[in-house]
Order: structure tokens, then sequence, then C-alpha cells
């Protein structure tokens, strides 16, 4: 890596530039010097490592936070004192760069300390398949799963009944231990997870035999829940406090249930509409009728068809479709219609119909009447 260069010349951007338009620099220099766009000139690679170089250091919070405190030396990869670099300093005293941002930032569990206090259980997720009608009138059910619960032997303490929980001599029951290490940058104080209580903060002297100090133990638990009337394939329920059990007291974290609704075989959902599907013949289509349709969940409708409907025509029954969630509204029933063309007639049905023919309009068609009738109906 290029130790003596300015990353923020290299790249052509203010010290104060935001990551976006570091990033937009780097693309628009990294086109243009790209040694397969450049191959005529032999300085094309240097200055596209040179670019890449400065685009790792400025691309990389941590790294571009050192480089602003210490420069470019803080990444000369030379040992060799009086050449700009640290007087020989060897990177490996530290593990790589890695731990040196570690010491300078605090030490890498510094942003995720273990906590020793009471901890919230985590919330946990579920799907849960259900049929369309107790999707569309909503029902009440039992559900059994798996989690993990505070044992009861212990209370959640992870110790064994009589024995006591002492707090960690190393950390003095703040889960952590400290440590300071001097560098070229300086004297830096870490802050890592203590060894011996693994965070914990205590010393459980003699484990729960029930769930071996974990303070938890794994079993099948049964929720009642209530599905409302309405509800979709997609929507979220969240049972409050039937998550996972916290830790060290803290409560438990929610149950939020995924709803996946199972088709149906005669309706369909459109919002809160219902569809549904009637096929009449041609007689009631001309002259009307009256006919009882089955609702969904097991009742029935007289439906009436207006004289003269046409295929594809959609008749709606208000109220009749599906609840709104959280409202006494409903939605409407839309039933479309399909007109059933017979395939064979009778020869006294043929007669009637040249007769229907006789009287009307289509006689002077040029179209033959059984074409038009056919064109008619779809």
């Amino acid at each position: 890596m290029s130790a003596k260069q300015d990353f923020y010349k290299v790249l052509g951007v203010s010290r104060d530039a935001s990551a976006e338009e570091i990033k937009k620099a780097y693309r628009q220099m990294a086109r243009k010097y790209h040694p397969d766009v450049n191959r005529d000139d032999p300085k094309a690679e240097d200055k596209f490592k040179e670019i890449s170089d400065a685009y790792e250091v400025l691309s990389d919070p941590q790294k571009r936070e050192v480089y602003d405190r210490f420069g470019p030396d803080a990444f000369d990869p030379t040992k060799n004192s009086g050449t700009g670099g640290f007087g020989g300093f060897d990177f490996d005293d530290l593990g790589g760069f890695g731990d040196l941002f570690d010491v300078i930032f605090g030490g890498a569990s510094s942003g995720r300390r273990r906590r020793t206090g009471p901890q919230r259980g985590a919330d946990r997720e579920i799907r849960l398949e259900i049929n369309f009608e107790d999707a569309v009138f909503g029902m009440e059910k039992e559900i059994e799963l798996p989690r993990m619960e505070k044992c009861d032997l212990c209370k959640g303490s992870g110790a064994e009944p009589g024995s006591s929980v002492k707090t960690c001599p190393d950390c003095n029951g703040s889960g952590q231990t400290r440590t300071v290490q001097s560098t070229p940058f300086g004297r830096f104080e870490s802050v890592k997870t203590c060894n011996r209580c693994r965070g914990e903060g205590r010393i459980i002297e003699k484990p729960c035999s029930e769930c071996r100090g974990a303070g938890q133990v794994k079993r099948n638990r049964k929720i009642d829940v209530r599905i409302p009337a309405g509800i979709d394939s997609g929507s979220r329920l969240r049972i409050q406090g039937e998550g996972e059990v916290g830790l060290r007291g803290g409560g438990p974290g929610d149950l939020y249930i995924t709803i996946v609704v199972k088709p149906h075989h005669s309706f369909k959902r459109d919002g809160y509409n219902l569809i549904s599907t009637l096929e009449i013949d041609f007689v009631q289509a001309s002259l009307g009728d009256e006919i009882e349709v089955p609702l969904l969940g097991g009742a029935a409708y007289n439906l009436s068809i207006p004289e003269g409907t046409q295929p594809g025509d959609i008749i709606t029954v208000k109220n009749k479709g599906i609840p709104h969630l959280h409202s006494h509204r409903n939605g409407d029933l839309k039933v479309i219609v399909k007109v059933k063309i017979p395939k064979k007639l009778s020869k006294r049905q043929k007669e009637l119909l040249k007769e229907f023919y006789s009287e009307s309009d289509a006689k002077q068609n040029k179209k033959g009447f059984f074409e038009k009738f056919k064109d008619a109906m779809g």
C-alpha cells in the first residue's frame, strides 16, 4: 500500500467528503485509469493501484479514522526506521490491523458488550396456515410451539437450589475486563469480555441439575390465538410476552405470527370483496331468472338474474363479502356470470330457435343465426 500519498488528493475529494462522494470519485477514476483501458500507458497500472489503495482506506470508517488521526504512516508496510515509518514498529506485535483497531476503538467487544443485568427475551416469528373461511369469519386457534422457558427448579438463576452464586472476582461483576497497551500511537485502553465468567459477572458454584446452569429449559407451550375476521395472507399478529424468556429476570419477548391463507375452491378474494362465478344457460340470460347461489360458510342467497344478462356481466350483492378488520363494515359479493351454450339441440329445440330467428332482426343479417348467436354468447 502506498504510504506517502494523500489519499484524499489521490481520489480528488475533500477531507470531509461523504462515503457516497468517495465511492463516486473512486468509480470515475477507476474507469479512467484502469489498465485494460490504458494498455499503452505503462504508468496506468501503478495509478490504478494507488487509487485502489486510497479507496480501501477511505471507504472503511475505522481505517479512515486511523488515517485522519495518524496520517499515511499508519499504513506504511515498511519497518525500517528513518523511512517515514514508526522506527521499525511491527504491527504483528498487536496481532495485525484487526487488533490495532480494537485497541484504538476500545476493543472488539466495545460495540457489543455483554449485558450483565436483566435482559429482555428475544422475539419469535412463526407462520400459521389457516383455511379461507377461517380468515373471513375469524376463529380461535390453539397452537403449540417449542421455546426456551425459565427453569422451574432454579427459578432461572442457573444454580442448584441451596448452592450460592458468587460475584466474579476478575471483573467484579461487570462481565468485562480492561487492559492498557502502549503503542506508537500512545496508551490505549481496551475492554474485553471476562474470560472467567464469560461476561455473566457471576460464577455459579454448583450448576442446576435441570438446566445445567443455563437458567432455561426447552418446553412445548400451548397458546390460544384469536384470528380476527377479515385477516389476509401476509398479515402479522403480535402476541405480547409469548416470545423467548428473558435473562437474569428480564421480561419475555413477543411472538409474531405471519398468516398464510389457503385458497378456496369456489371463492377468491379481492380486497374485502368476494369473487365467485355462476353458470347459466342462454334462456336464463335472455329472459332473466332467480337462482339460489351458495354463500361462503354454507348459507344461500336468492340471486336475481336481470333480463338480457350478457356473458361476463358482474352482479353485485351488497354486504355479502369479507368483514373489514376492526370495523363493522363488510365488502360485497361479486358474481361473474358465464353463459352456457348447448352443444346439442333436440329437433323441437331447433324448431323453436328457427321460429325465434324468423321473428328477429337477425334474419336480415348476412351472418347465419347460429354464428351471430355464438358471437353474442362469447
